[in-house]
């Protein structure tokens, strides 16, 4: 790569709509998007140029509508150009963009309907429509409902196909630039949560063009650079580093088809930068770890020796290690074992910015020992969203990386992280006591998270609120020790559990492949029913004593409860950014849970 620049200055925007309509005068025959065309069985590519048109047309469609500046439109869609021009034309218009999660549930999609009034809803799907239409009565404020796929007997007279809804394709429309001052409210944001109703995050056009400049401060990114999207854009983490950053620097974003074919489009599209979260890492990690367990020993160590010579010279390249000469091994270790397994990854890919969750540390140190460049960062909805994050000549992976540059951070009561920036949000909408409770009355958002400070780099060592609290008084932190579970190929998934109680317990997900390899080793039938058998649960129980290690003595998980069936999205059972929802698990599991504390 040649590291091109072509960014659009701060100063030349004041909202999200001259972003668009600064790269389209500076671009206009530029890439802008790639997508998979189902109809066409084809990949496709449009210019700024080709969004523009496209823009004004969806634009010229909201006109019919009516509407008032301040007014809230909601879109359910998976990540498309057509994600970006219904965001666009609806900013363009000054609309408030409210997008929805595409497996949400009717009754929230029904709640978030009515509490931001919403005008006008695009849907993708039929069966999205099928699912909110029970709640069309009740959802009053809806002026106009479209759905990109065809549907017949909709048998509400708000509703309207995409094509029907569109003007005339054969003529063009002008392109409606907005004209507002920085501060207006852009849109707003339902935090997916992992317990209780969605809070609307209300976030205006500075704090999100700002807090992208700001990022691209701390990494660069340049107008060559191609993105390969995944990470839903109804969440901030992908719409403000995926969407609007890409936009600032010219870069061309592709979307990937889903993420069951992520693995494929990475090979196909060969990205230069990925926005992703741990889990698609530790999914790889895994499944790099079953397939070493299969070959010979000699091929075992060669691995181990090419990630260790892979993190010196990593730590080399820092100024934070001494050259070796086992450095010298490099060039041969790359092209025998690294280089085949980033051709996996796309064999172009320099950096993938991780966000979301925690990264263990095993997996960064592996993945960057074969030549990986991660940036670990953190953030929130409320900060719109990136706080921080490794920058690239001073990256310590355990870390979240240091504060953007503009973000003052400081810490509170009991460590906790406080952050003030021109990115942390307006309020909450509707819920002035809520925002009182985040921001204080010096400006600091209250994130929740307990950290430390070294060396301008932010550890987030827990959560506040997400402490195991033993009934003897010990304290542990769940995710820290689900995420060392997660390391073994043979769980999926994991959720320890303990709070008040006696000792530690555990659901567990298991890996289909490696319970029949488990079964096996035990001279068992592979059966569902064979899952919580005493002699499973004794072999488990030892496995993960292994993992536990470097815990405290007292971090001992006594009862497990195990299952084949996946927490997913679709069950809700995980938030769209793939995070646990931990309430709502055990809800689920509430007469297993009983099961594992009777008589204590």
């Amino acid at each position: 790569m040649s590291g091109t620049d072509d960014q659009i200055p701060l100063k030349e925007i004041t909202n999200l709509s001259q972003l668009f309509c600064h790269r389209v005068r500076r671009n206009p025959n530029s890439p802008a998007y790639q997508y998979f065309d189902n109809d066409e069985q084809a990949w496709q590519e449009l210019t700024w140029s080709d969004m523009a048109d496209h823009v004004g047309r969806w634009q010229a469609a909201f006109k019919q509508e009516i509407l008032s500046p301040g007014d809230r439109v909601a879109l359910m869609a998976s990540n498309s150009p057509s994600w970006v021009i219904y965001d666009q034309a609806a900013l363009g218009m000054g609309f408030v963009v409210v997008p929805l999660y595409t497996n949400d549930r009717a009754d929230n999609v029904s709640y978030i309907i009515n509490d931001a009034q919403i005008r006008v809803l695009l849907l993708e799907t039929a069966a999205q429509w099928h699912a909110v239409k029970p709640h069309c009565q009740e959802l009053t404020s809806l002026k106009r409902i479209v759905c990109m796929e065809a549907i017949e007997d909709a048998e509400d007279a708000r509703f309207l196909t995409l094509d029907r809804w569109l003007p005339d394709i054969n003529k063009r429309y002008p392109l409606h630039e907005l004209n507002v001052h920085k501060s207006t409210l852009a849109t707003i944001v339902y935090t997916s949560g992992t317990t209780g109703k969605p809070k609307g995050v209300m976030l205006s056009h500075e704090n999100i063009f700002w807090n992208a400049h700001a990022g691209i401060r701390s990494i660069p990114v340049h107008s060559d650079d191609s993105f390969l999207s995944f990470l839903p854009l109804s969440h901030m983490f992908e719409r403000t580093a995926g969407y609007y950053l890409p936009m600032i620097c010219g870069s061309c974003v592709t979307y990937a088809r889903s993420i069951e074919k992520l693995a494929e489009d990475l090979v196909l599209k060969r990205p230069t930068v990925l926005i992703t979260v741990p889990r698609i890492f530790e999914r790889v990690y895994n499944k790099i770890k079953i397939q070493l367990s299969e070959k010979p020993a000699f091929a075992r160590k060669l691995f181990e020796l090419t990630v260790a010579v892979g993190w010196h010279r990593f730590r080399h390249q820092q100024g934070k290690q001494a050259w070796h000469p086992k450095l010298l091994l490099w060039p041969l270790l790359n092209a025998l074992v690294a280089q085949k397994i980033m051709a996996k990854l796309g064999g172009r890919l320099r950096l993938a910015v991780s966000g979301g969750a925690p990264l263990s540390f095993d997996i960064a140190r592996t993945f960057m020992g074969l030549g990986l460049t991660i940036s670990q960062g953190y953030g929130l909805t409320e900060a719109s969203p990136v706080i921080s994050t490794n920058k690239l000549e001073d990256n310590e992976p355990d870390s979240v990386g240091q504060a953007l540059a503009g973000i003052e951070t400081r810490l509170g009561e009991g460590g906790e992280l406080l952050v003030r920036a021109p990115s942390v949000m307006m309020g909450y909408w509707n819920q002035e006591e809520a925002t009182q409770a985040v921001i204080d009355a010096d400006g600091w958002l209250h994130t929740g998270d307990k950290a430390r400070i070294e060396r301008d780099h932010i550890y987030i060592t827990g959560r506040l609120k997400e402490i195991l609290v033993l009934s003897n008084g010990e304290k542990l932190p769940p995710a820290d020790l689900e995420m060392a579970i997660s390391t073994d190929p043979l769980f999926d998934q994991a959720l320890v559990l303990g709070e008040q109680k006696p000792y530690l317990a555990a659901l567990l997900v298991f890996n289909p492949n490696e319970w029949q390899k488990a079964a096996a080793q035990l001279g068992i039938t592979p059966d569902p029913d064979m899952l919580n058998h005493p002699s499973v649960h004794e072999f488990v129980l030892q496995r993960l004593k292994s993992l536990m290690v470097e815990f405290p003595g007292y971090a001992k998980i006594y009862r497990i409860y195990i299952t084949l069936d996946p927490w997913t999205v679709e069950n809700n059972l995980m938030t769209p950014t793939l995070k646990l929802k931990r309430q709502l698990i055990i809800n689920h599991y509430s007469d297993e849970i009983k099961e594992l504390y009777e008589g204590h």
